[in-house]
């Protein structure tokens, strides 16, 4: 007998439970004692004890390899708080049926506690459903699996343990709040095209000529241009250009205090996430900025590619962790060279220097800063005004004087407000009220 074989024989009966091991040990006990006192029918009996536990062993080892299982995860995605739905199937494909069946799902504990069942016997070519459900309040990518199922014989000598080895994966989003419509640096927020027309492969027509170029759709042809220039001319092909935004996360550990749903790490992906889906469907083209340089974009619009950029920005964000620099090196390299559009920071704590660094930031359009308090996400009783001359005002106030919409974030705020008093807060919406109000 291989290794492998021996292997298998001394699994098989180690399963073998209490009442499987004293059915064998009073079987071999009444065989001694009848070849001892010579008796035959003693010895029968002993022997039906002994083999008894050792054929259900046997046969359970032969069932364990024909019990299949499955897992179906539905959604695979979903945001925090949300719930998903773990359906279980187990199928009998042998001939025999099989014991007492126990199936235990191995999850997370943040997703709740390990589920557990208990089925009757499975006829032949039978099956049997189970389902359950997962939550969770704290983003992340969490392994469903593998399945365990312990099998048991129906005289309950014996109970032997299968894994599968398939698993599944769900991943929790970050929270998204919606937020409203409204004008950051003459950016109109509610519409992603703006007035700048850029050469496209389609699009509106537009009636500006140019050459005949080889290959050009001759439908195209601007009969009126061709005849006043004498040469064949076709219709330009063009469409919007869309607006940019950036949206800048910081991720530094030093930055934050706490953890956990109510931290205000967690404060500050939840907004980067709402504003990146709130962009995106109004066809902005976003730029998703960490401290340390890492950079993710994608195109809004409509239809799968607006999908495609709010699934990878949202996994993104599902499984963003603390970074370990001590300053936002790494975003200010990659805004130096300029950018154009809408510029939004969720910022932690920051020194003189980093607050500086920050500001010199800001080029050209709108820049709004949301600076998460540090004492007042530590401080467990009700948010107070940020000190006149508190470090928070301090920072706040270089962050204006680069031009930048700068707001301070107490523990619990809502960023729909945030969003709106920016709007208000926002070099030139005073003036521009005013005009609108003459």
């Amino acid at each position: 007998m291989s290794a492998g074989g021996r292997g298998g024989v001394r699994a098989t009966l180690s399963g073998l439970t209490t009442r499987g091991r004293s059915f064998l040990a009073a079987g071999i006990a009444a065989a001694i004692c009848a070849y001892v006192l010579g008796q035959d029918d003693l010895l029968r009996v002993g022997l039906l004890l002994a083999v008894l536990p050792l054929i259900c062993a046997l046969v359970l080892h032969r069932t364990r390899h024909r019990v299949t299982a499955g897992r179906g995860l539905t959604p695979t995605r979903v945001p925090a708080a949300g719930e998903a739905r773990v359906r279980l199937r187990v199928d009998n494909v042998s001939r025999l049926p099989t014991g007492l069946l126990m199936l235990q799902d191995r999850v997370p504990y943040v997703l709740g506690p390990r589920p557990r069942f208990v089925l009757d016997r499975v006829e032949p070519g039978g099956h049997r459903e189970v389902s359950y459900r997962v939550r969770s309040d704290l983003r992340g990518r969490y392994r469903l699996g593998p399945l365990q199922v312990r099998l048991s014989d129906p005289f309950g000598m014996c109970e032997l343990t299968r894994s599968f080895s398939a698993s599944d994966t769900l991943t929790v989003l970050p929270r998204v709040e919606p937020l409203p419509p409204v004008r950051f640096g003459g950016e109109a927020l509610g519409h992603g095209d703006g007035r700048r027309r850029a050469p496209a492969l389609a699009g509106e027509d537009d009636v500006i000529p140019r050459g005949y170029r080889h290959g050009d759709d001759l439908r195209r042809v601007h009969w009126r241009s061709t005849a006043r220039h004498g040469e064949l001319m076709v219709r330009r092909e063009e469409q919007p250009r869309r607006s940019r935004c950036t949206v800048l996360l910081d991720t530094r550990a030093i930055a934050y205090e706490g953890s956990g749903p109510g931290s205000a790490f967690e404060w500050a992906v939840s907004g980067a996430a709402s504003v990146v889906a709130h962009l995106l469907e109004r066809g902005f083209s976003v730029r998703l900025l960490t401290d340390s340089g890492v950079t993710v974009s994608g195109e809004g619009g409509s239809g799968h590619e607006q999908a495609a950029a709010a699934a990878l920005m949202m996994d993104t964000l599902a499984v963003i962790d603390h970074s370990d620099a001590t300053d936002l090196a790494g975003a200010y390299d990659v805004l130096r060279g300029g950018h154009d559009g809408l510029l939004v920071a969720f910022l932690g704590d920051l020194d003189g220097g980093q607050a500086a660094s920050v500001a010199r930031m800001r080029r050209r359009g709108g820049a709004v800063a949301l600076v998460l308090d540090p004492e007042g996400w530590t401080d467990e009783s009700e948010s107070v005004e940020a000190e006149p001359d508190g470090p928070l005002s301090q920072q706040l106030r270089v962050l204006r004087e680069g031009g930048w919409t700068a707001l301070g974030v107490p523990r619990g705020a809502s960023l729909e407000e945030l969003w709106r008093q920016a709007d208000r807060e926002r070099p030139g919406a005073a003036t521009l009220s005013g005009r609108a109000r003459g």
